[in-house]
């Protein structure tokens, strides 16, 4: 019987689809076991400091590539043309505009998503946007999470990444891609647990943003992140039960290294709203996307067919969408922690 999806075999073409933080991070990951790879970058400006200098201008400008070994791309249906995997990594809000101009069919080949976000206005994950928009199965979507940050990654600070697909050779070959010295890739069959996880750890870390920024200390942190890390587990539990170990740090351990890190941009966003900057005014002053933003009001619209109970969730979507005090909302939330 012909296979309804793409096999990664190990003379698989890659490719990465974006130029931020990430999509440098991966491309670094990516060359320690590839020839070379392609890069859709989408700015002339990006493109030739790429070609020229084998450094992104604008991101981890410390890494350096061998420009022999990456075929840099404008043209995005020339890159997806010349791949048989091919990694989306930009941020959530974007993608819809990033695919806009794609006119080479993605079928037969293998897309994995590395984007921690879901879709604004759809209320859909990528994976799920992929299978609605594109007719792609699932078992043709990949998925890469886990508790990595790209600036981590670009001092080669040992890392763990669990890279998900639903046909578990397709998982393993993925993950082979991914392994390096300073990278441990382990493999997931949770599509939709790994990314609905990693959509929710941005929501809970621009609300441990908000409290750091409020004055509260560490106890009631640590405090906040178990009863994140409980409510996410109800979520998942309740939205699509299937075997999975929340505690591995596809879940927990990504919600940790969010919520707690200097690098994360979610808890550094929610922080400054705690200060009492406005929303505007935080995002201007973020280099990066802080996905938690646009996935707080998106969880809320998919809650809605589950009516779970996310005390921590609706916090953060009420501040950050219904203009609701930071102090008082968070003064609300706590009194519900455990």
């Amino acid at each position: 019987m012909e296979e309804k999806f793409y096999k990664i075999g190990k003379n698989a073409r890659f490719a990465v689809v974006g130029h931020g933080s990430w999509a440098t991070a991966i491309m670094k990951i990516l060359l320690e076991n590839e020839p070379s790879v392609g890069w859709y970058v989408g700015r002339a400006e990006v493109a030739r400091d790429l070609r020229s200098t084998g450094r992104n201008p604008r991101y981890l400008t410390d890494v350096k590539f061998d420009s022999g070994r990456i075929d840099v791309g404008e043209d995005i249906n020339e890159t997806v043309a010349g791949a048989d995997v091919v990694i989306l990594c930009v941020p959530s809000a974007f993608i819809t505009d990033v695919l806009a101009g794609l006119t080479v069919p993605l079928a037969g080949k293998f897309i994995v998503s590395a984007i921690k976000g879901i879709i604004p206005g759809d209320y859909l994950t990528v994976a799920e946007y992929l299978n609605r928009n594109y007719g792609l199965p699932f078992d043709s979507i990949g998925i890469v999470t886990g508790p990595c940050h790209s600036e981590e990654v670009a001092l080669e600070r040992l890392s763990y990444l669990t890279i998900v697909g639903k046909d578990p050779g397709n998982a393993a070959a993925l993950c082979k891609r991914f392994t390096t010295g300073y990278i441990h890739a382990n493999p997931s069959t949770d599509i939709y647990g790994a990314e609905y996880a990693a959509v929710l750890k941005n929501i809970y870390a621009i609300g441990a943003g908000i409290a750091v920024g409020l004055g509260y200390g560490d106890n009631f942190l640590a405090g906040l992140i178990s009863n994140a890390a409980t409510e996410m587990n109800r979520f998942l539990t309740e939205s699509y039960p299937a075997p999975r170990d929340v505690t591995r740090s596809a879940y927990l351990g990504d919600l940790l290294v969010t919520c707690y890190s200097q690098f994360s941009r979610n808890r550094n966003f929610g922080s400054l709203i705690g200060k009492g900057y406005g929303i505007q005014a935080a995002m201007a002053g973020m280099k990066m996307v802080a996905e938690g933003y646009y996935a707080a009001k998106c969880i809320m619209q998919v809650n809605r067919r589950f009516r779970i109970h996310m005390p921590i969730a609706e916090c953060v979507y009420s501040i950050l969408h219904d203009n609701a005090g930071p102090a008082a909302e968070m003064k609300k939330m706590a009194a519900c922690l455990q």
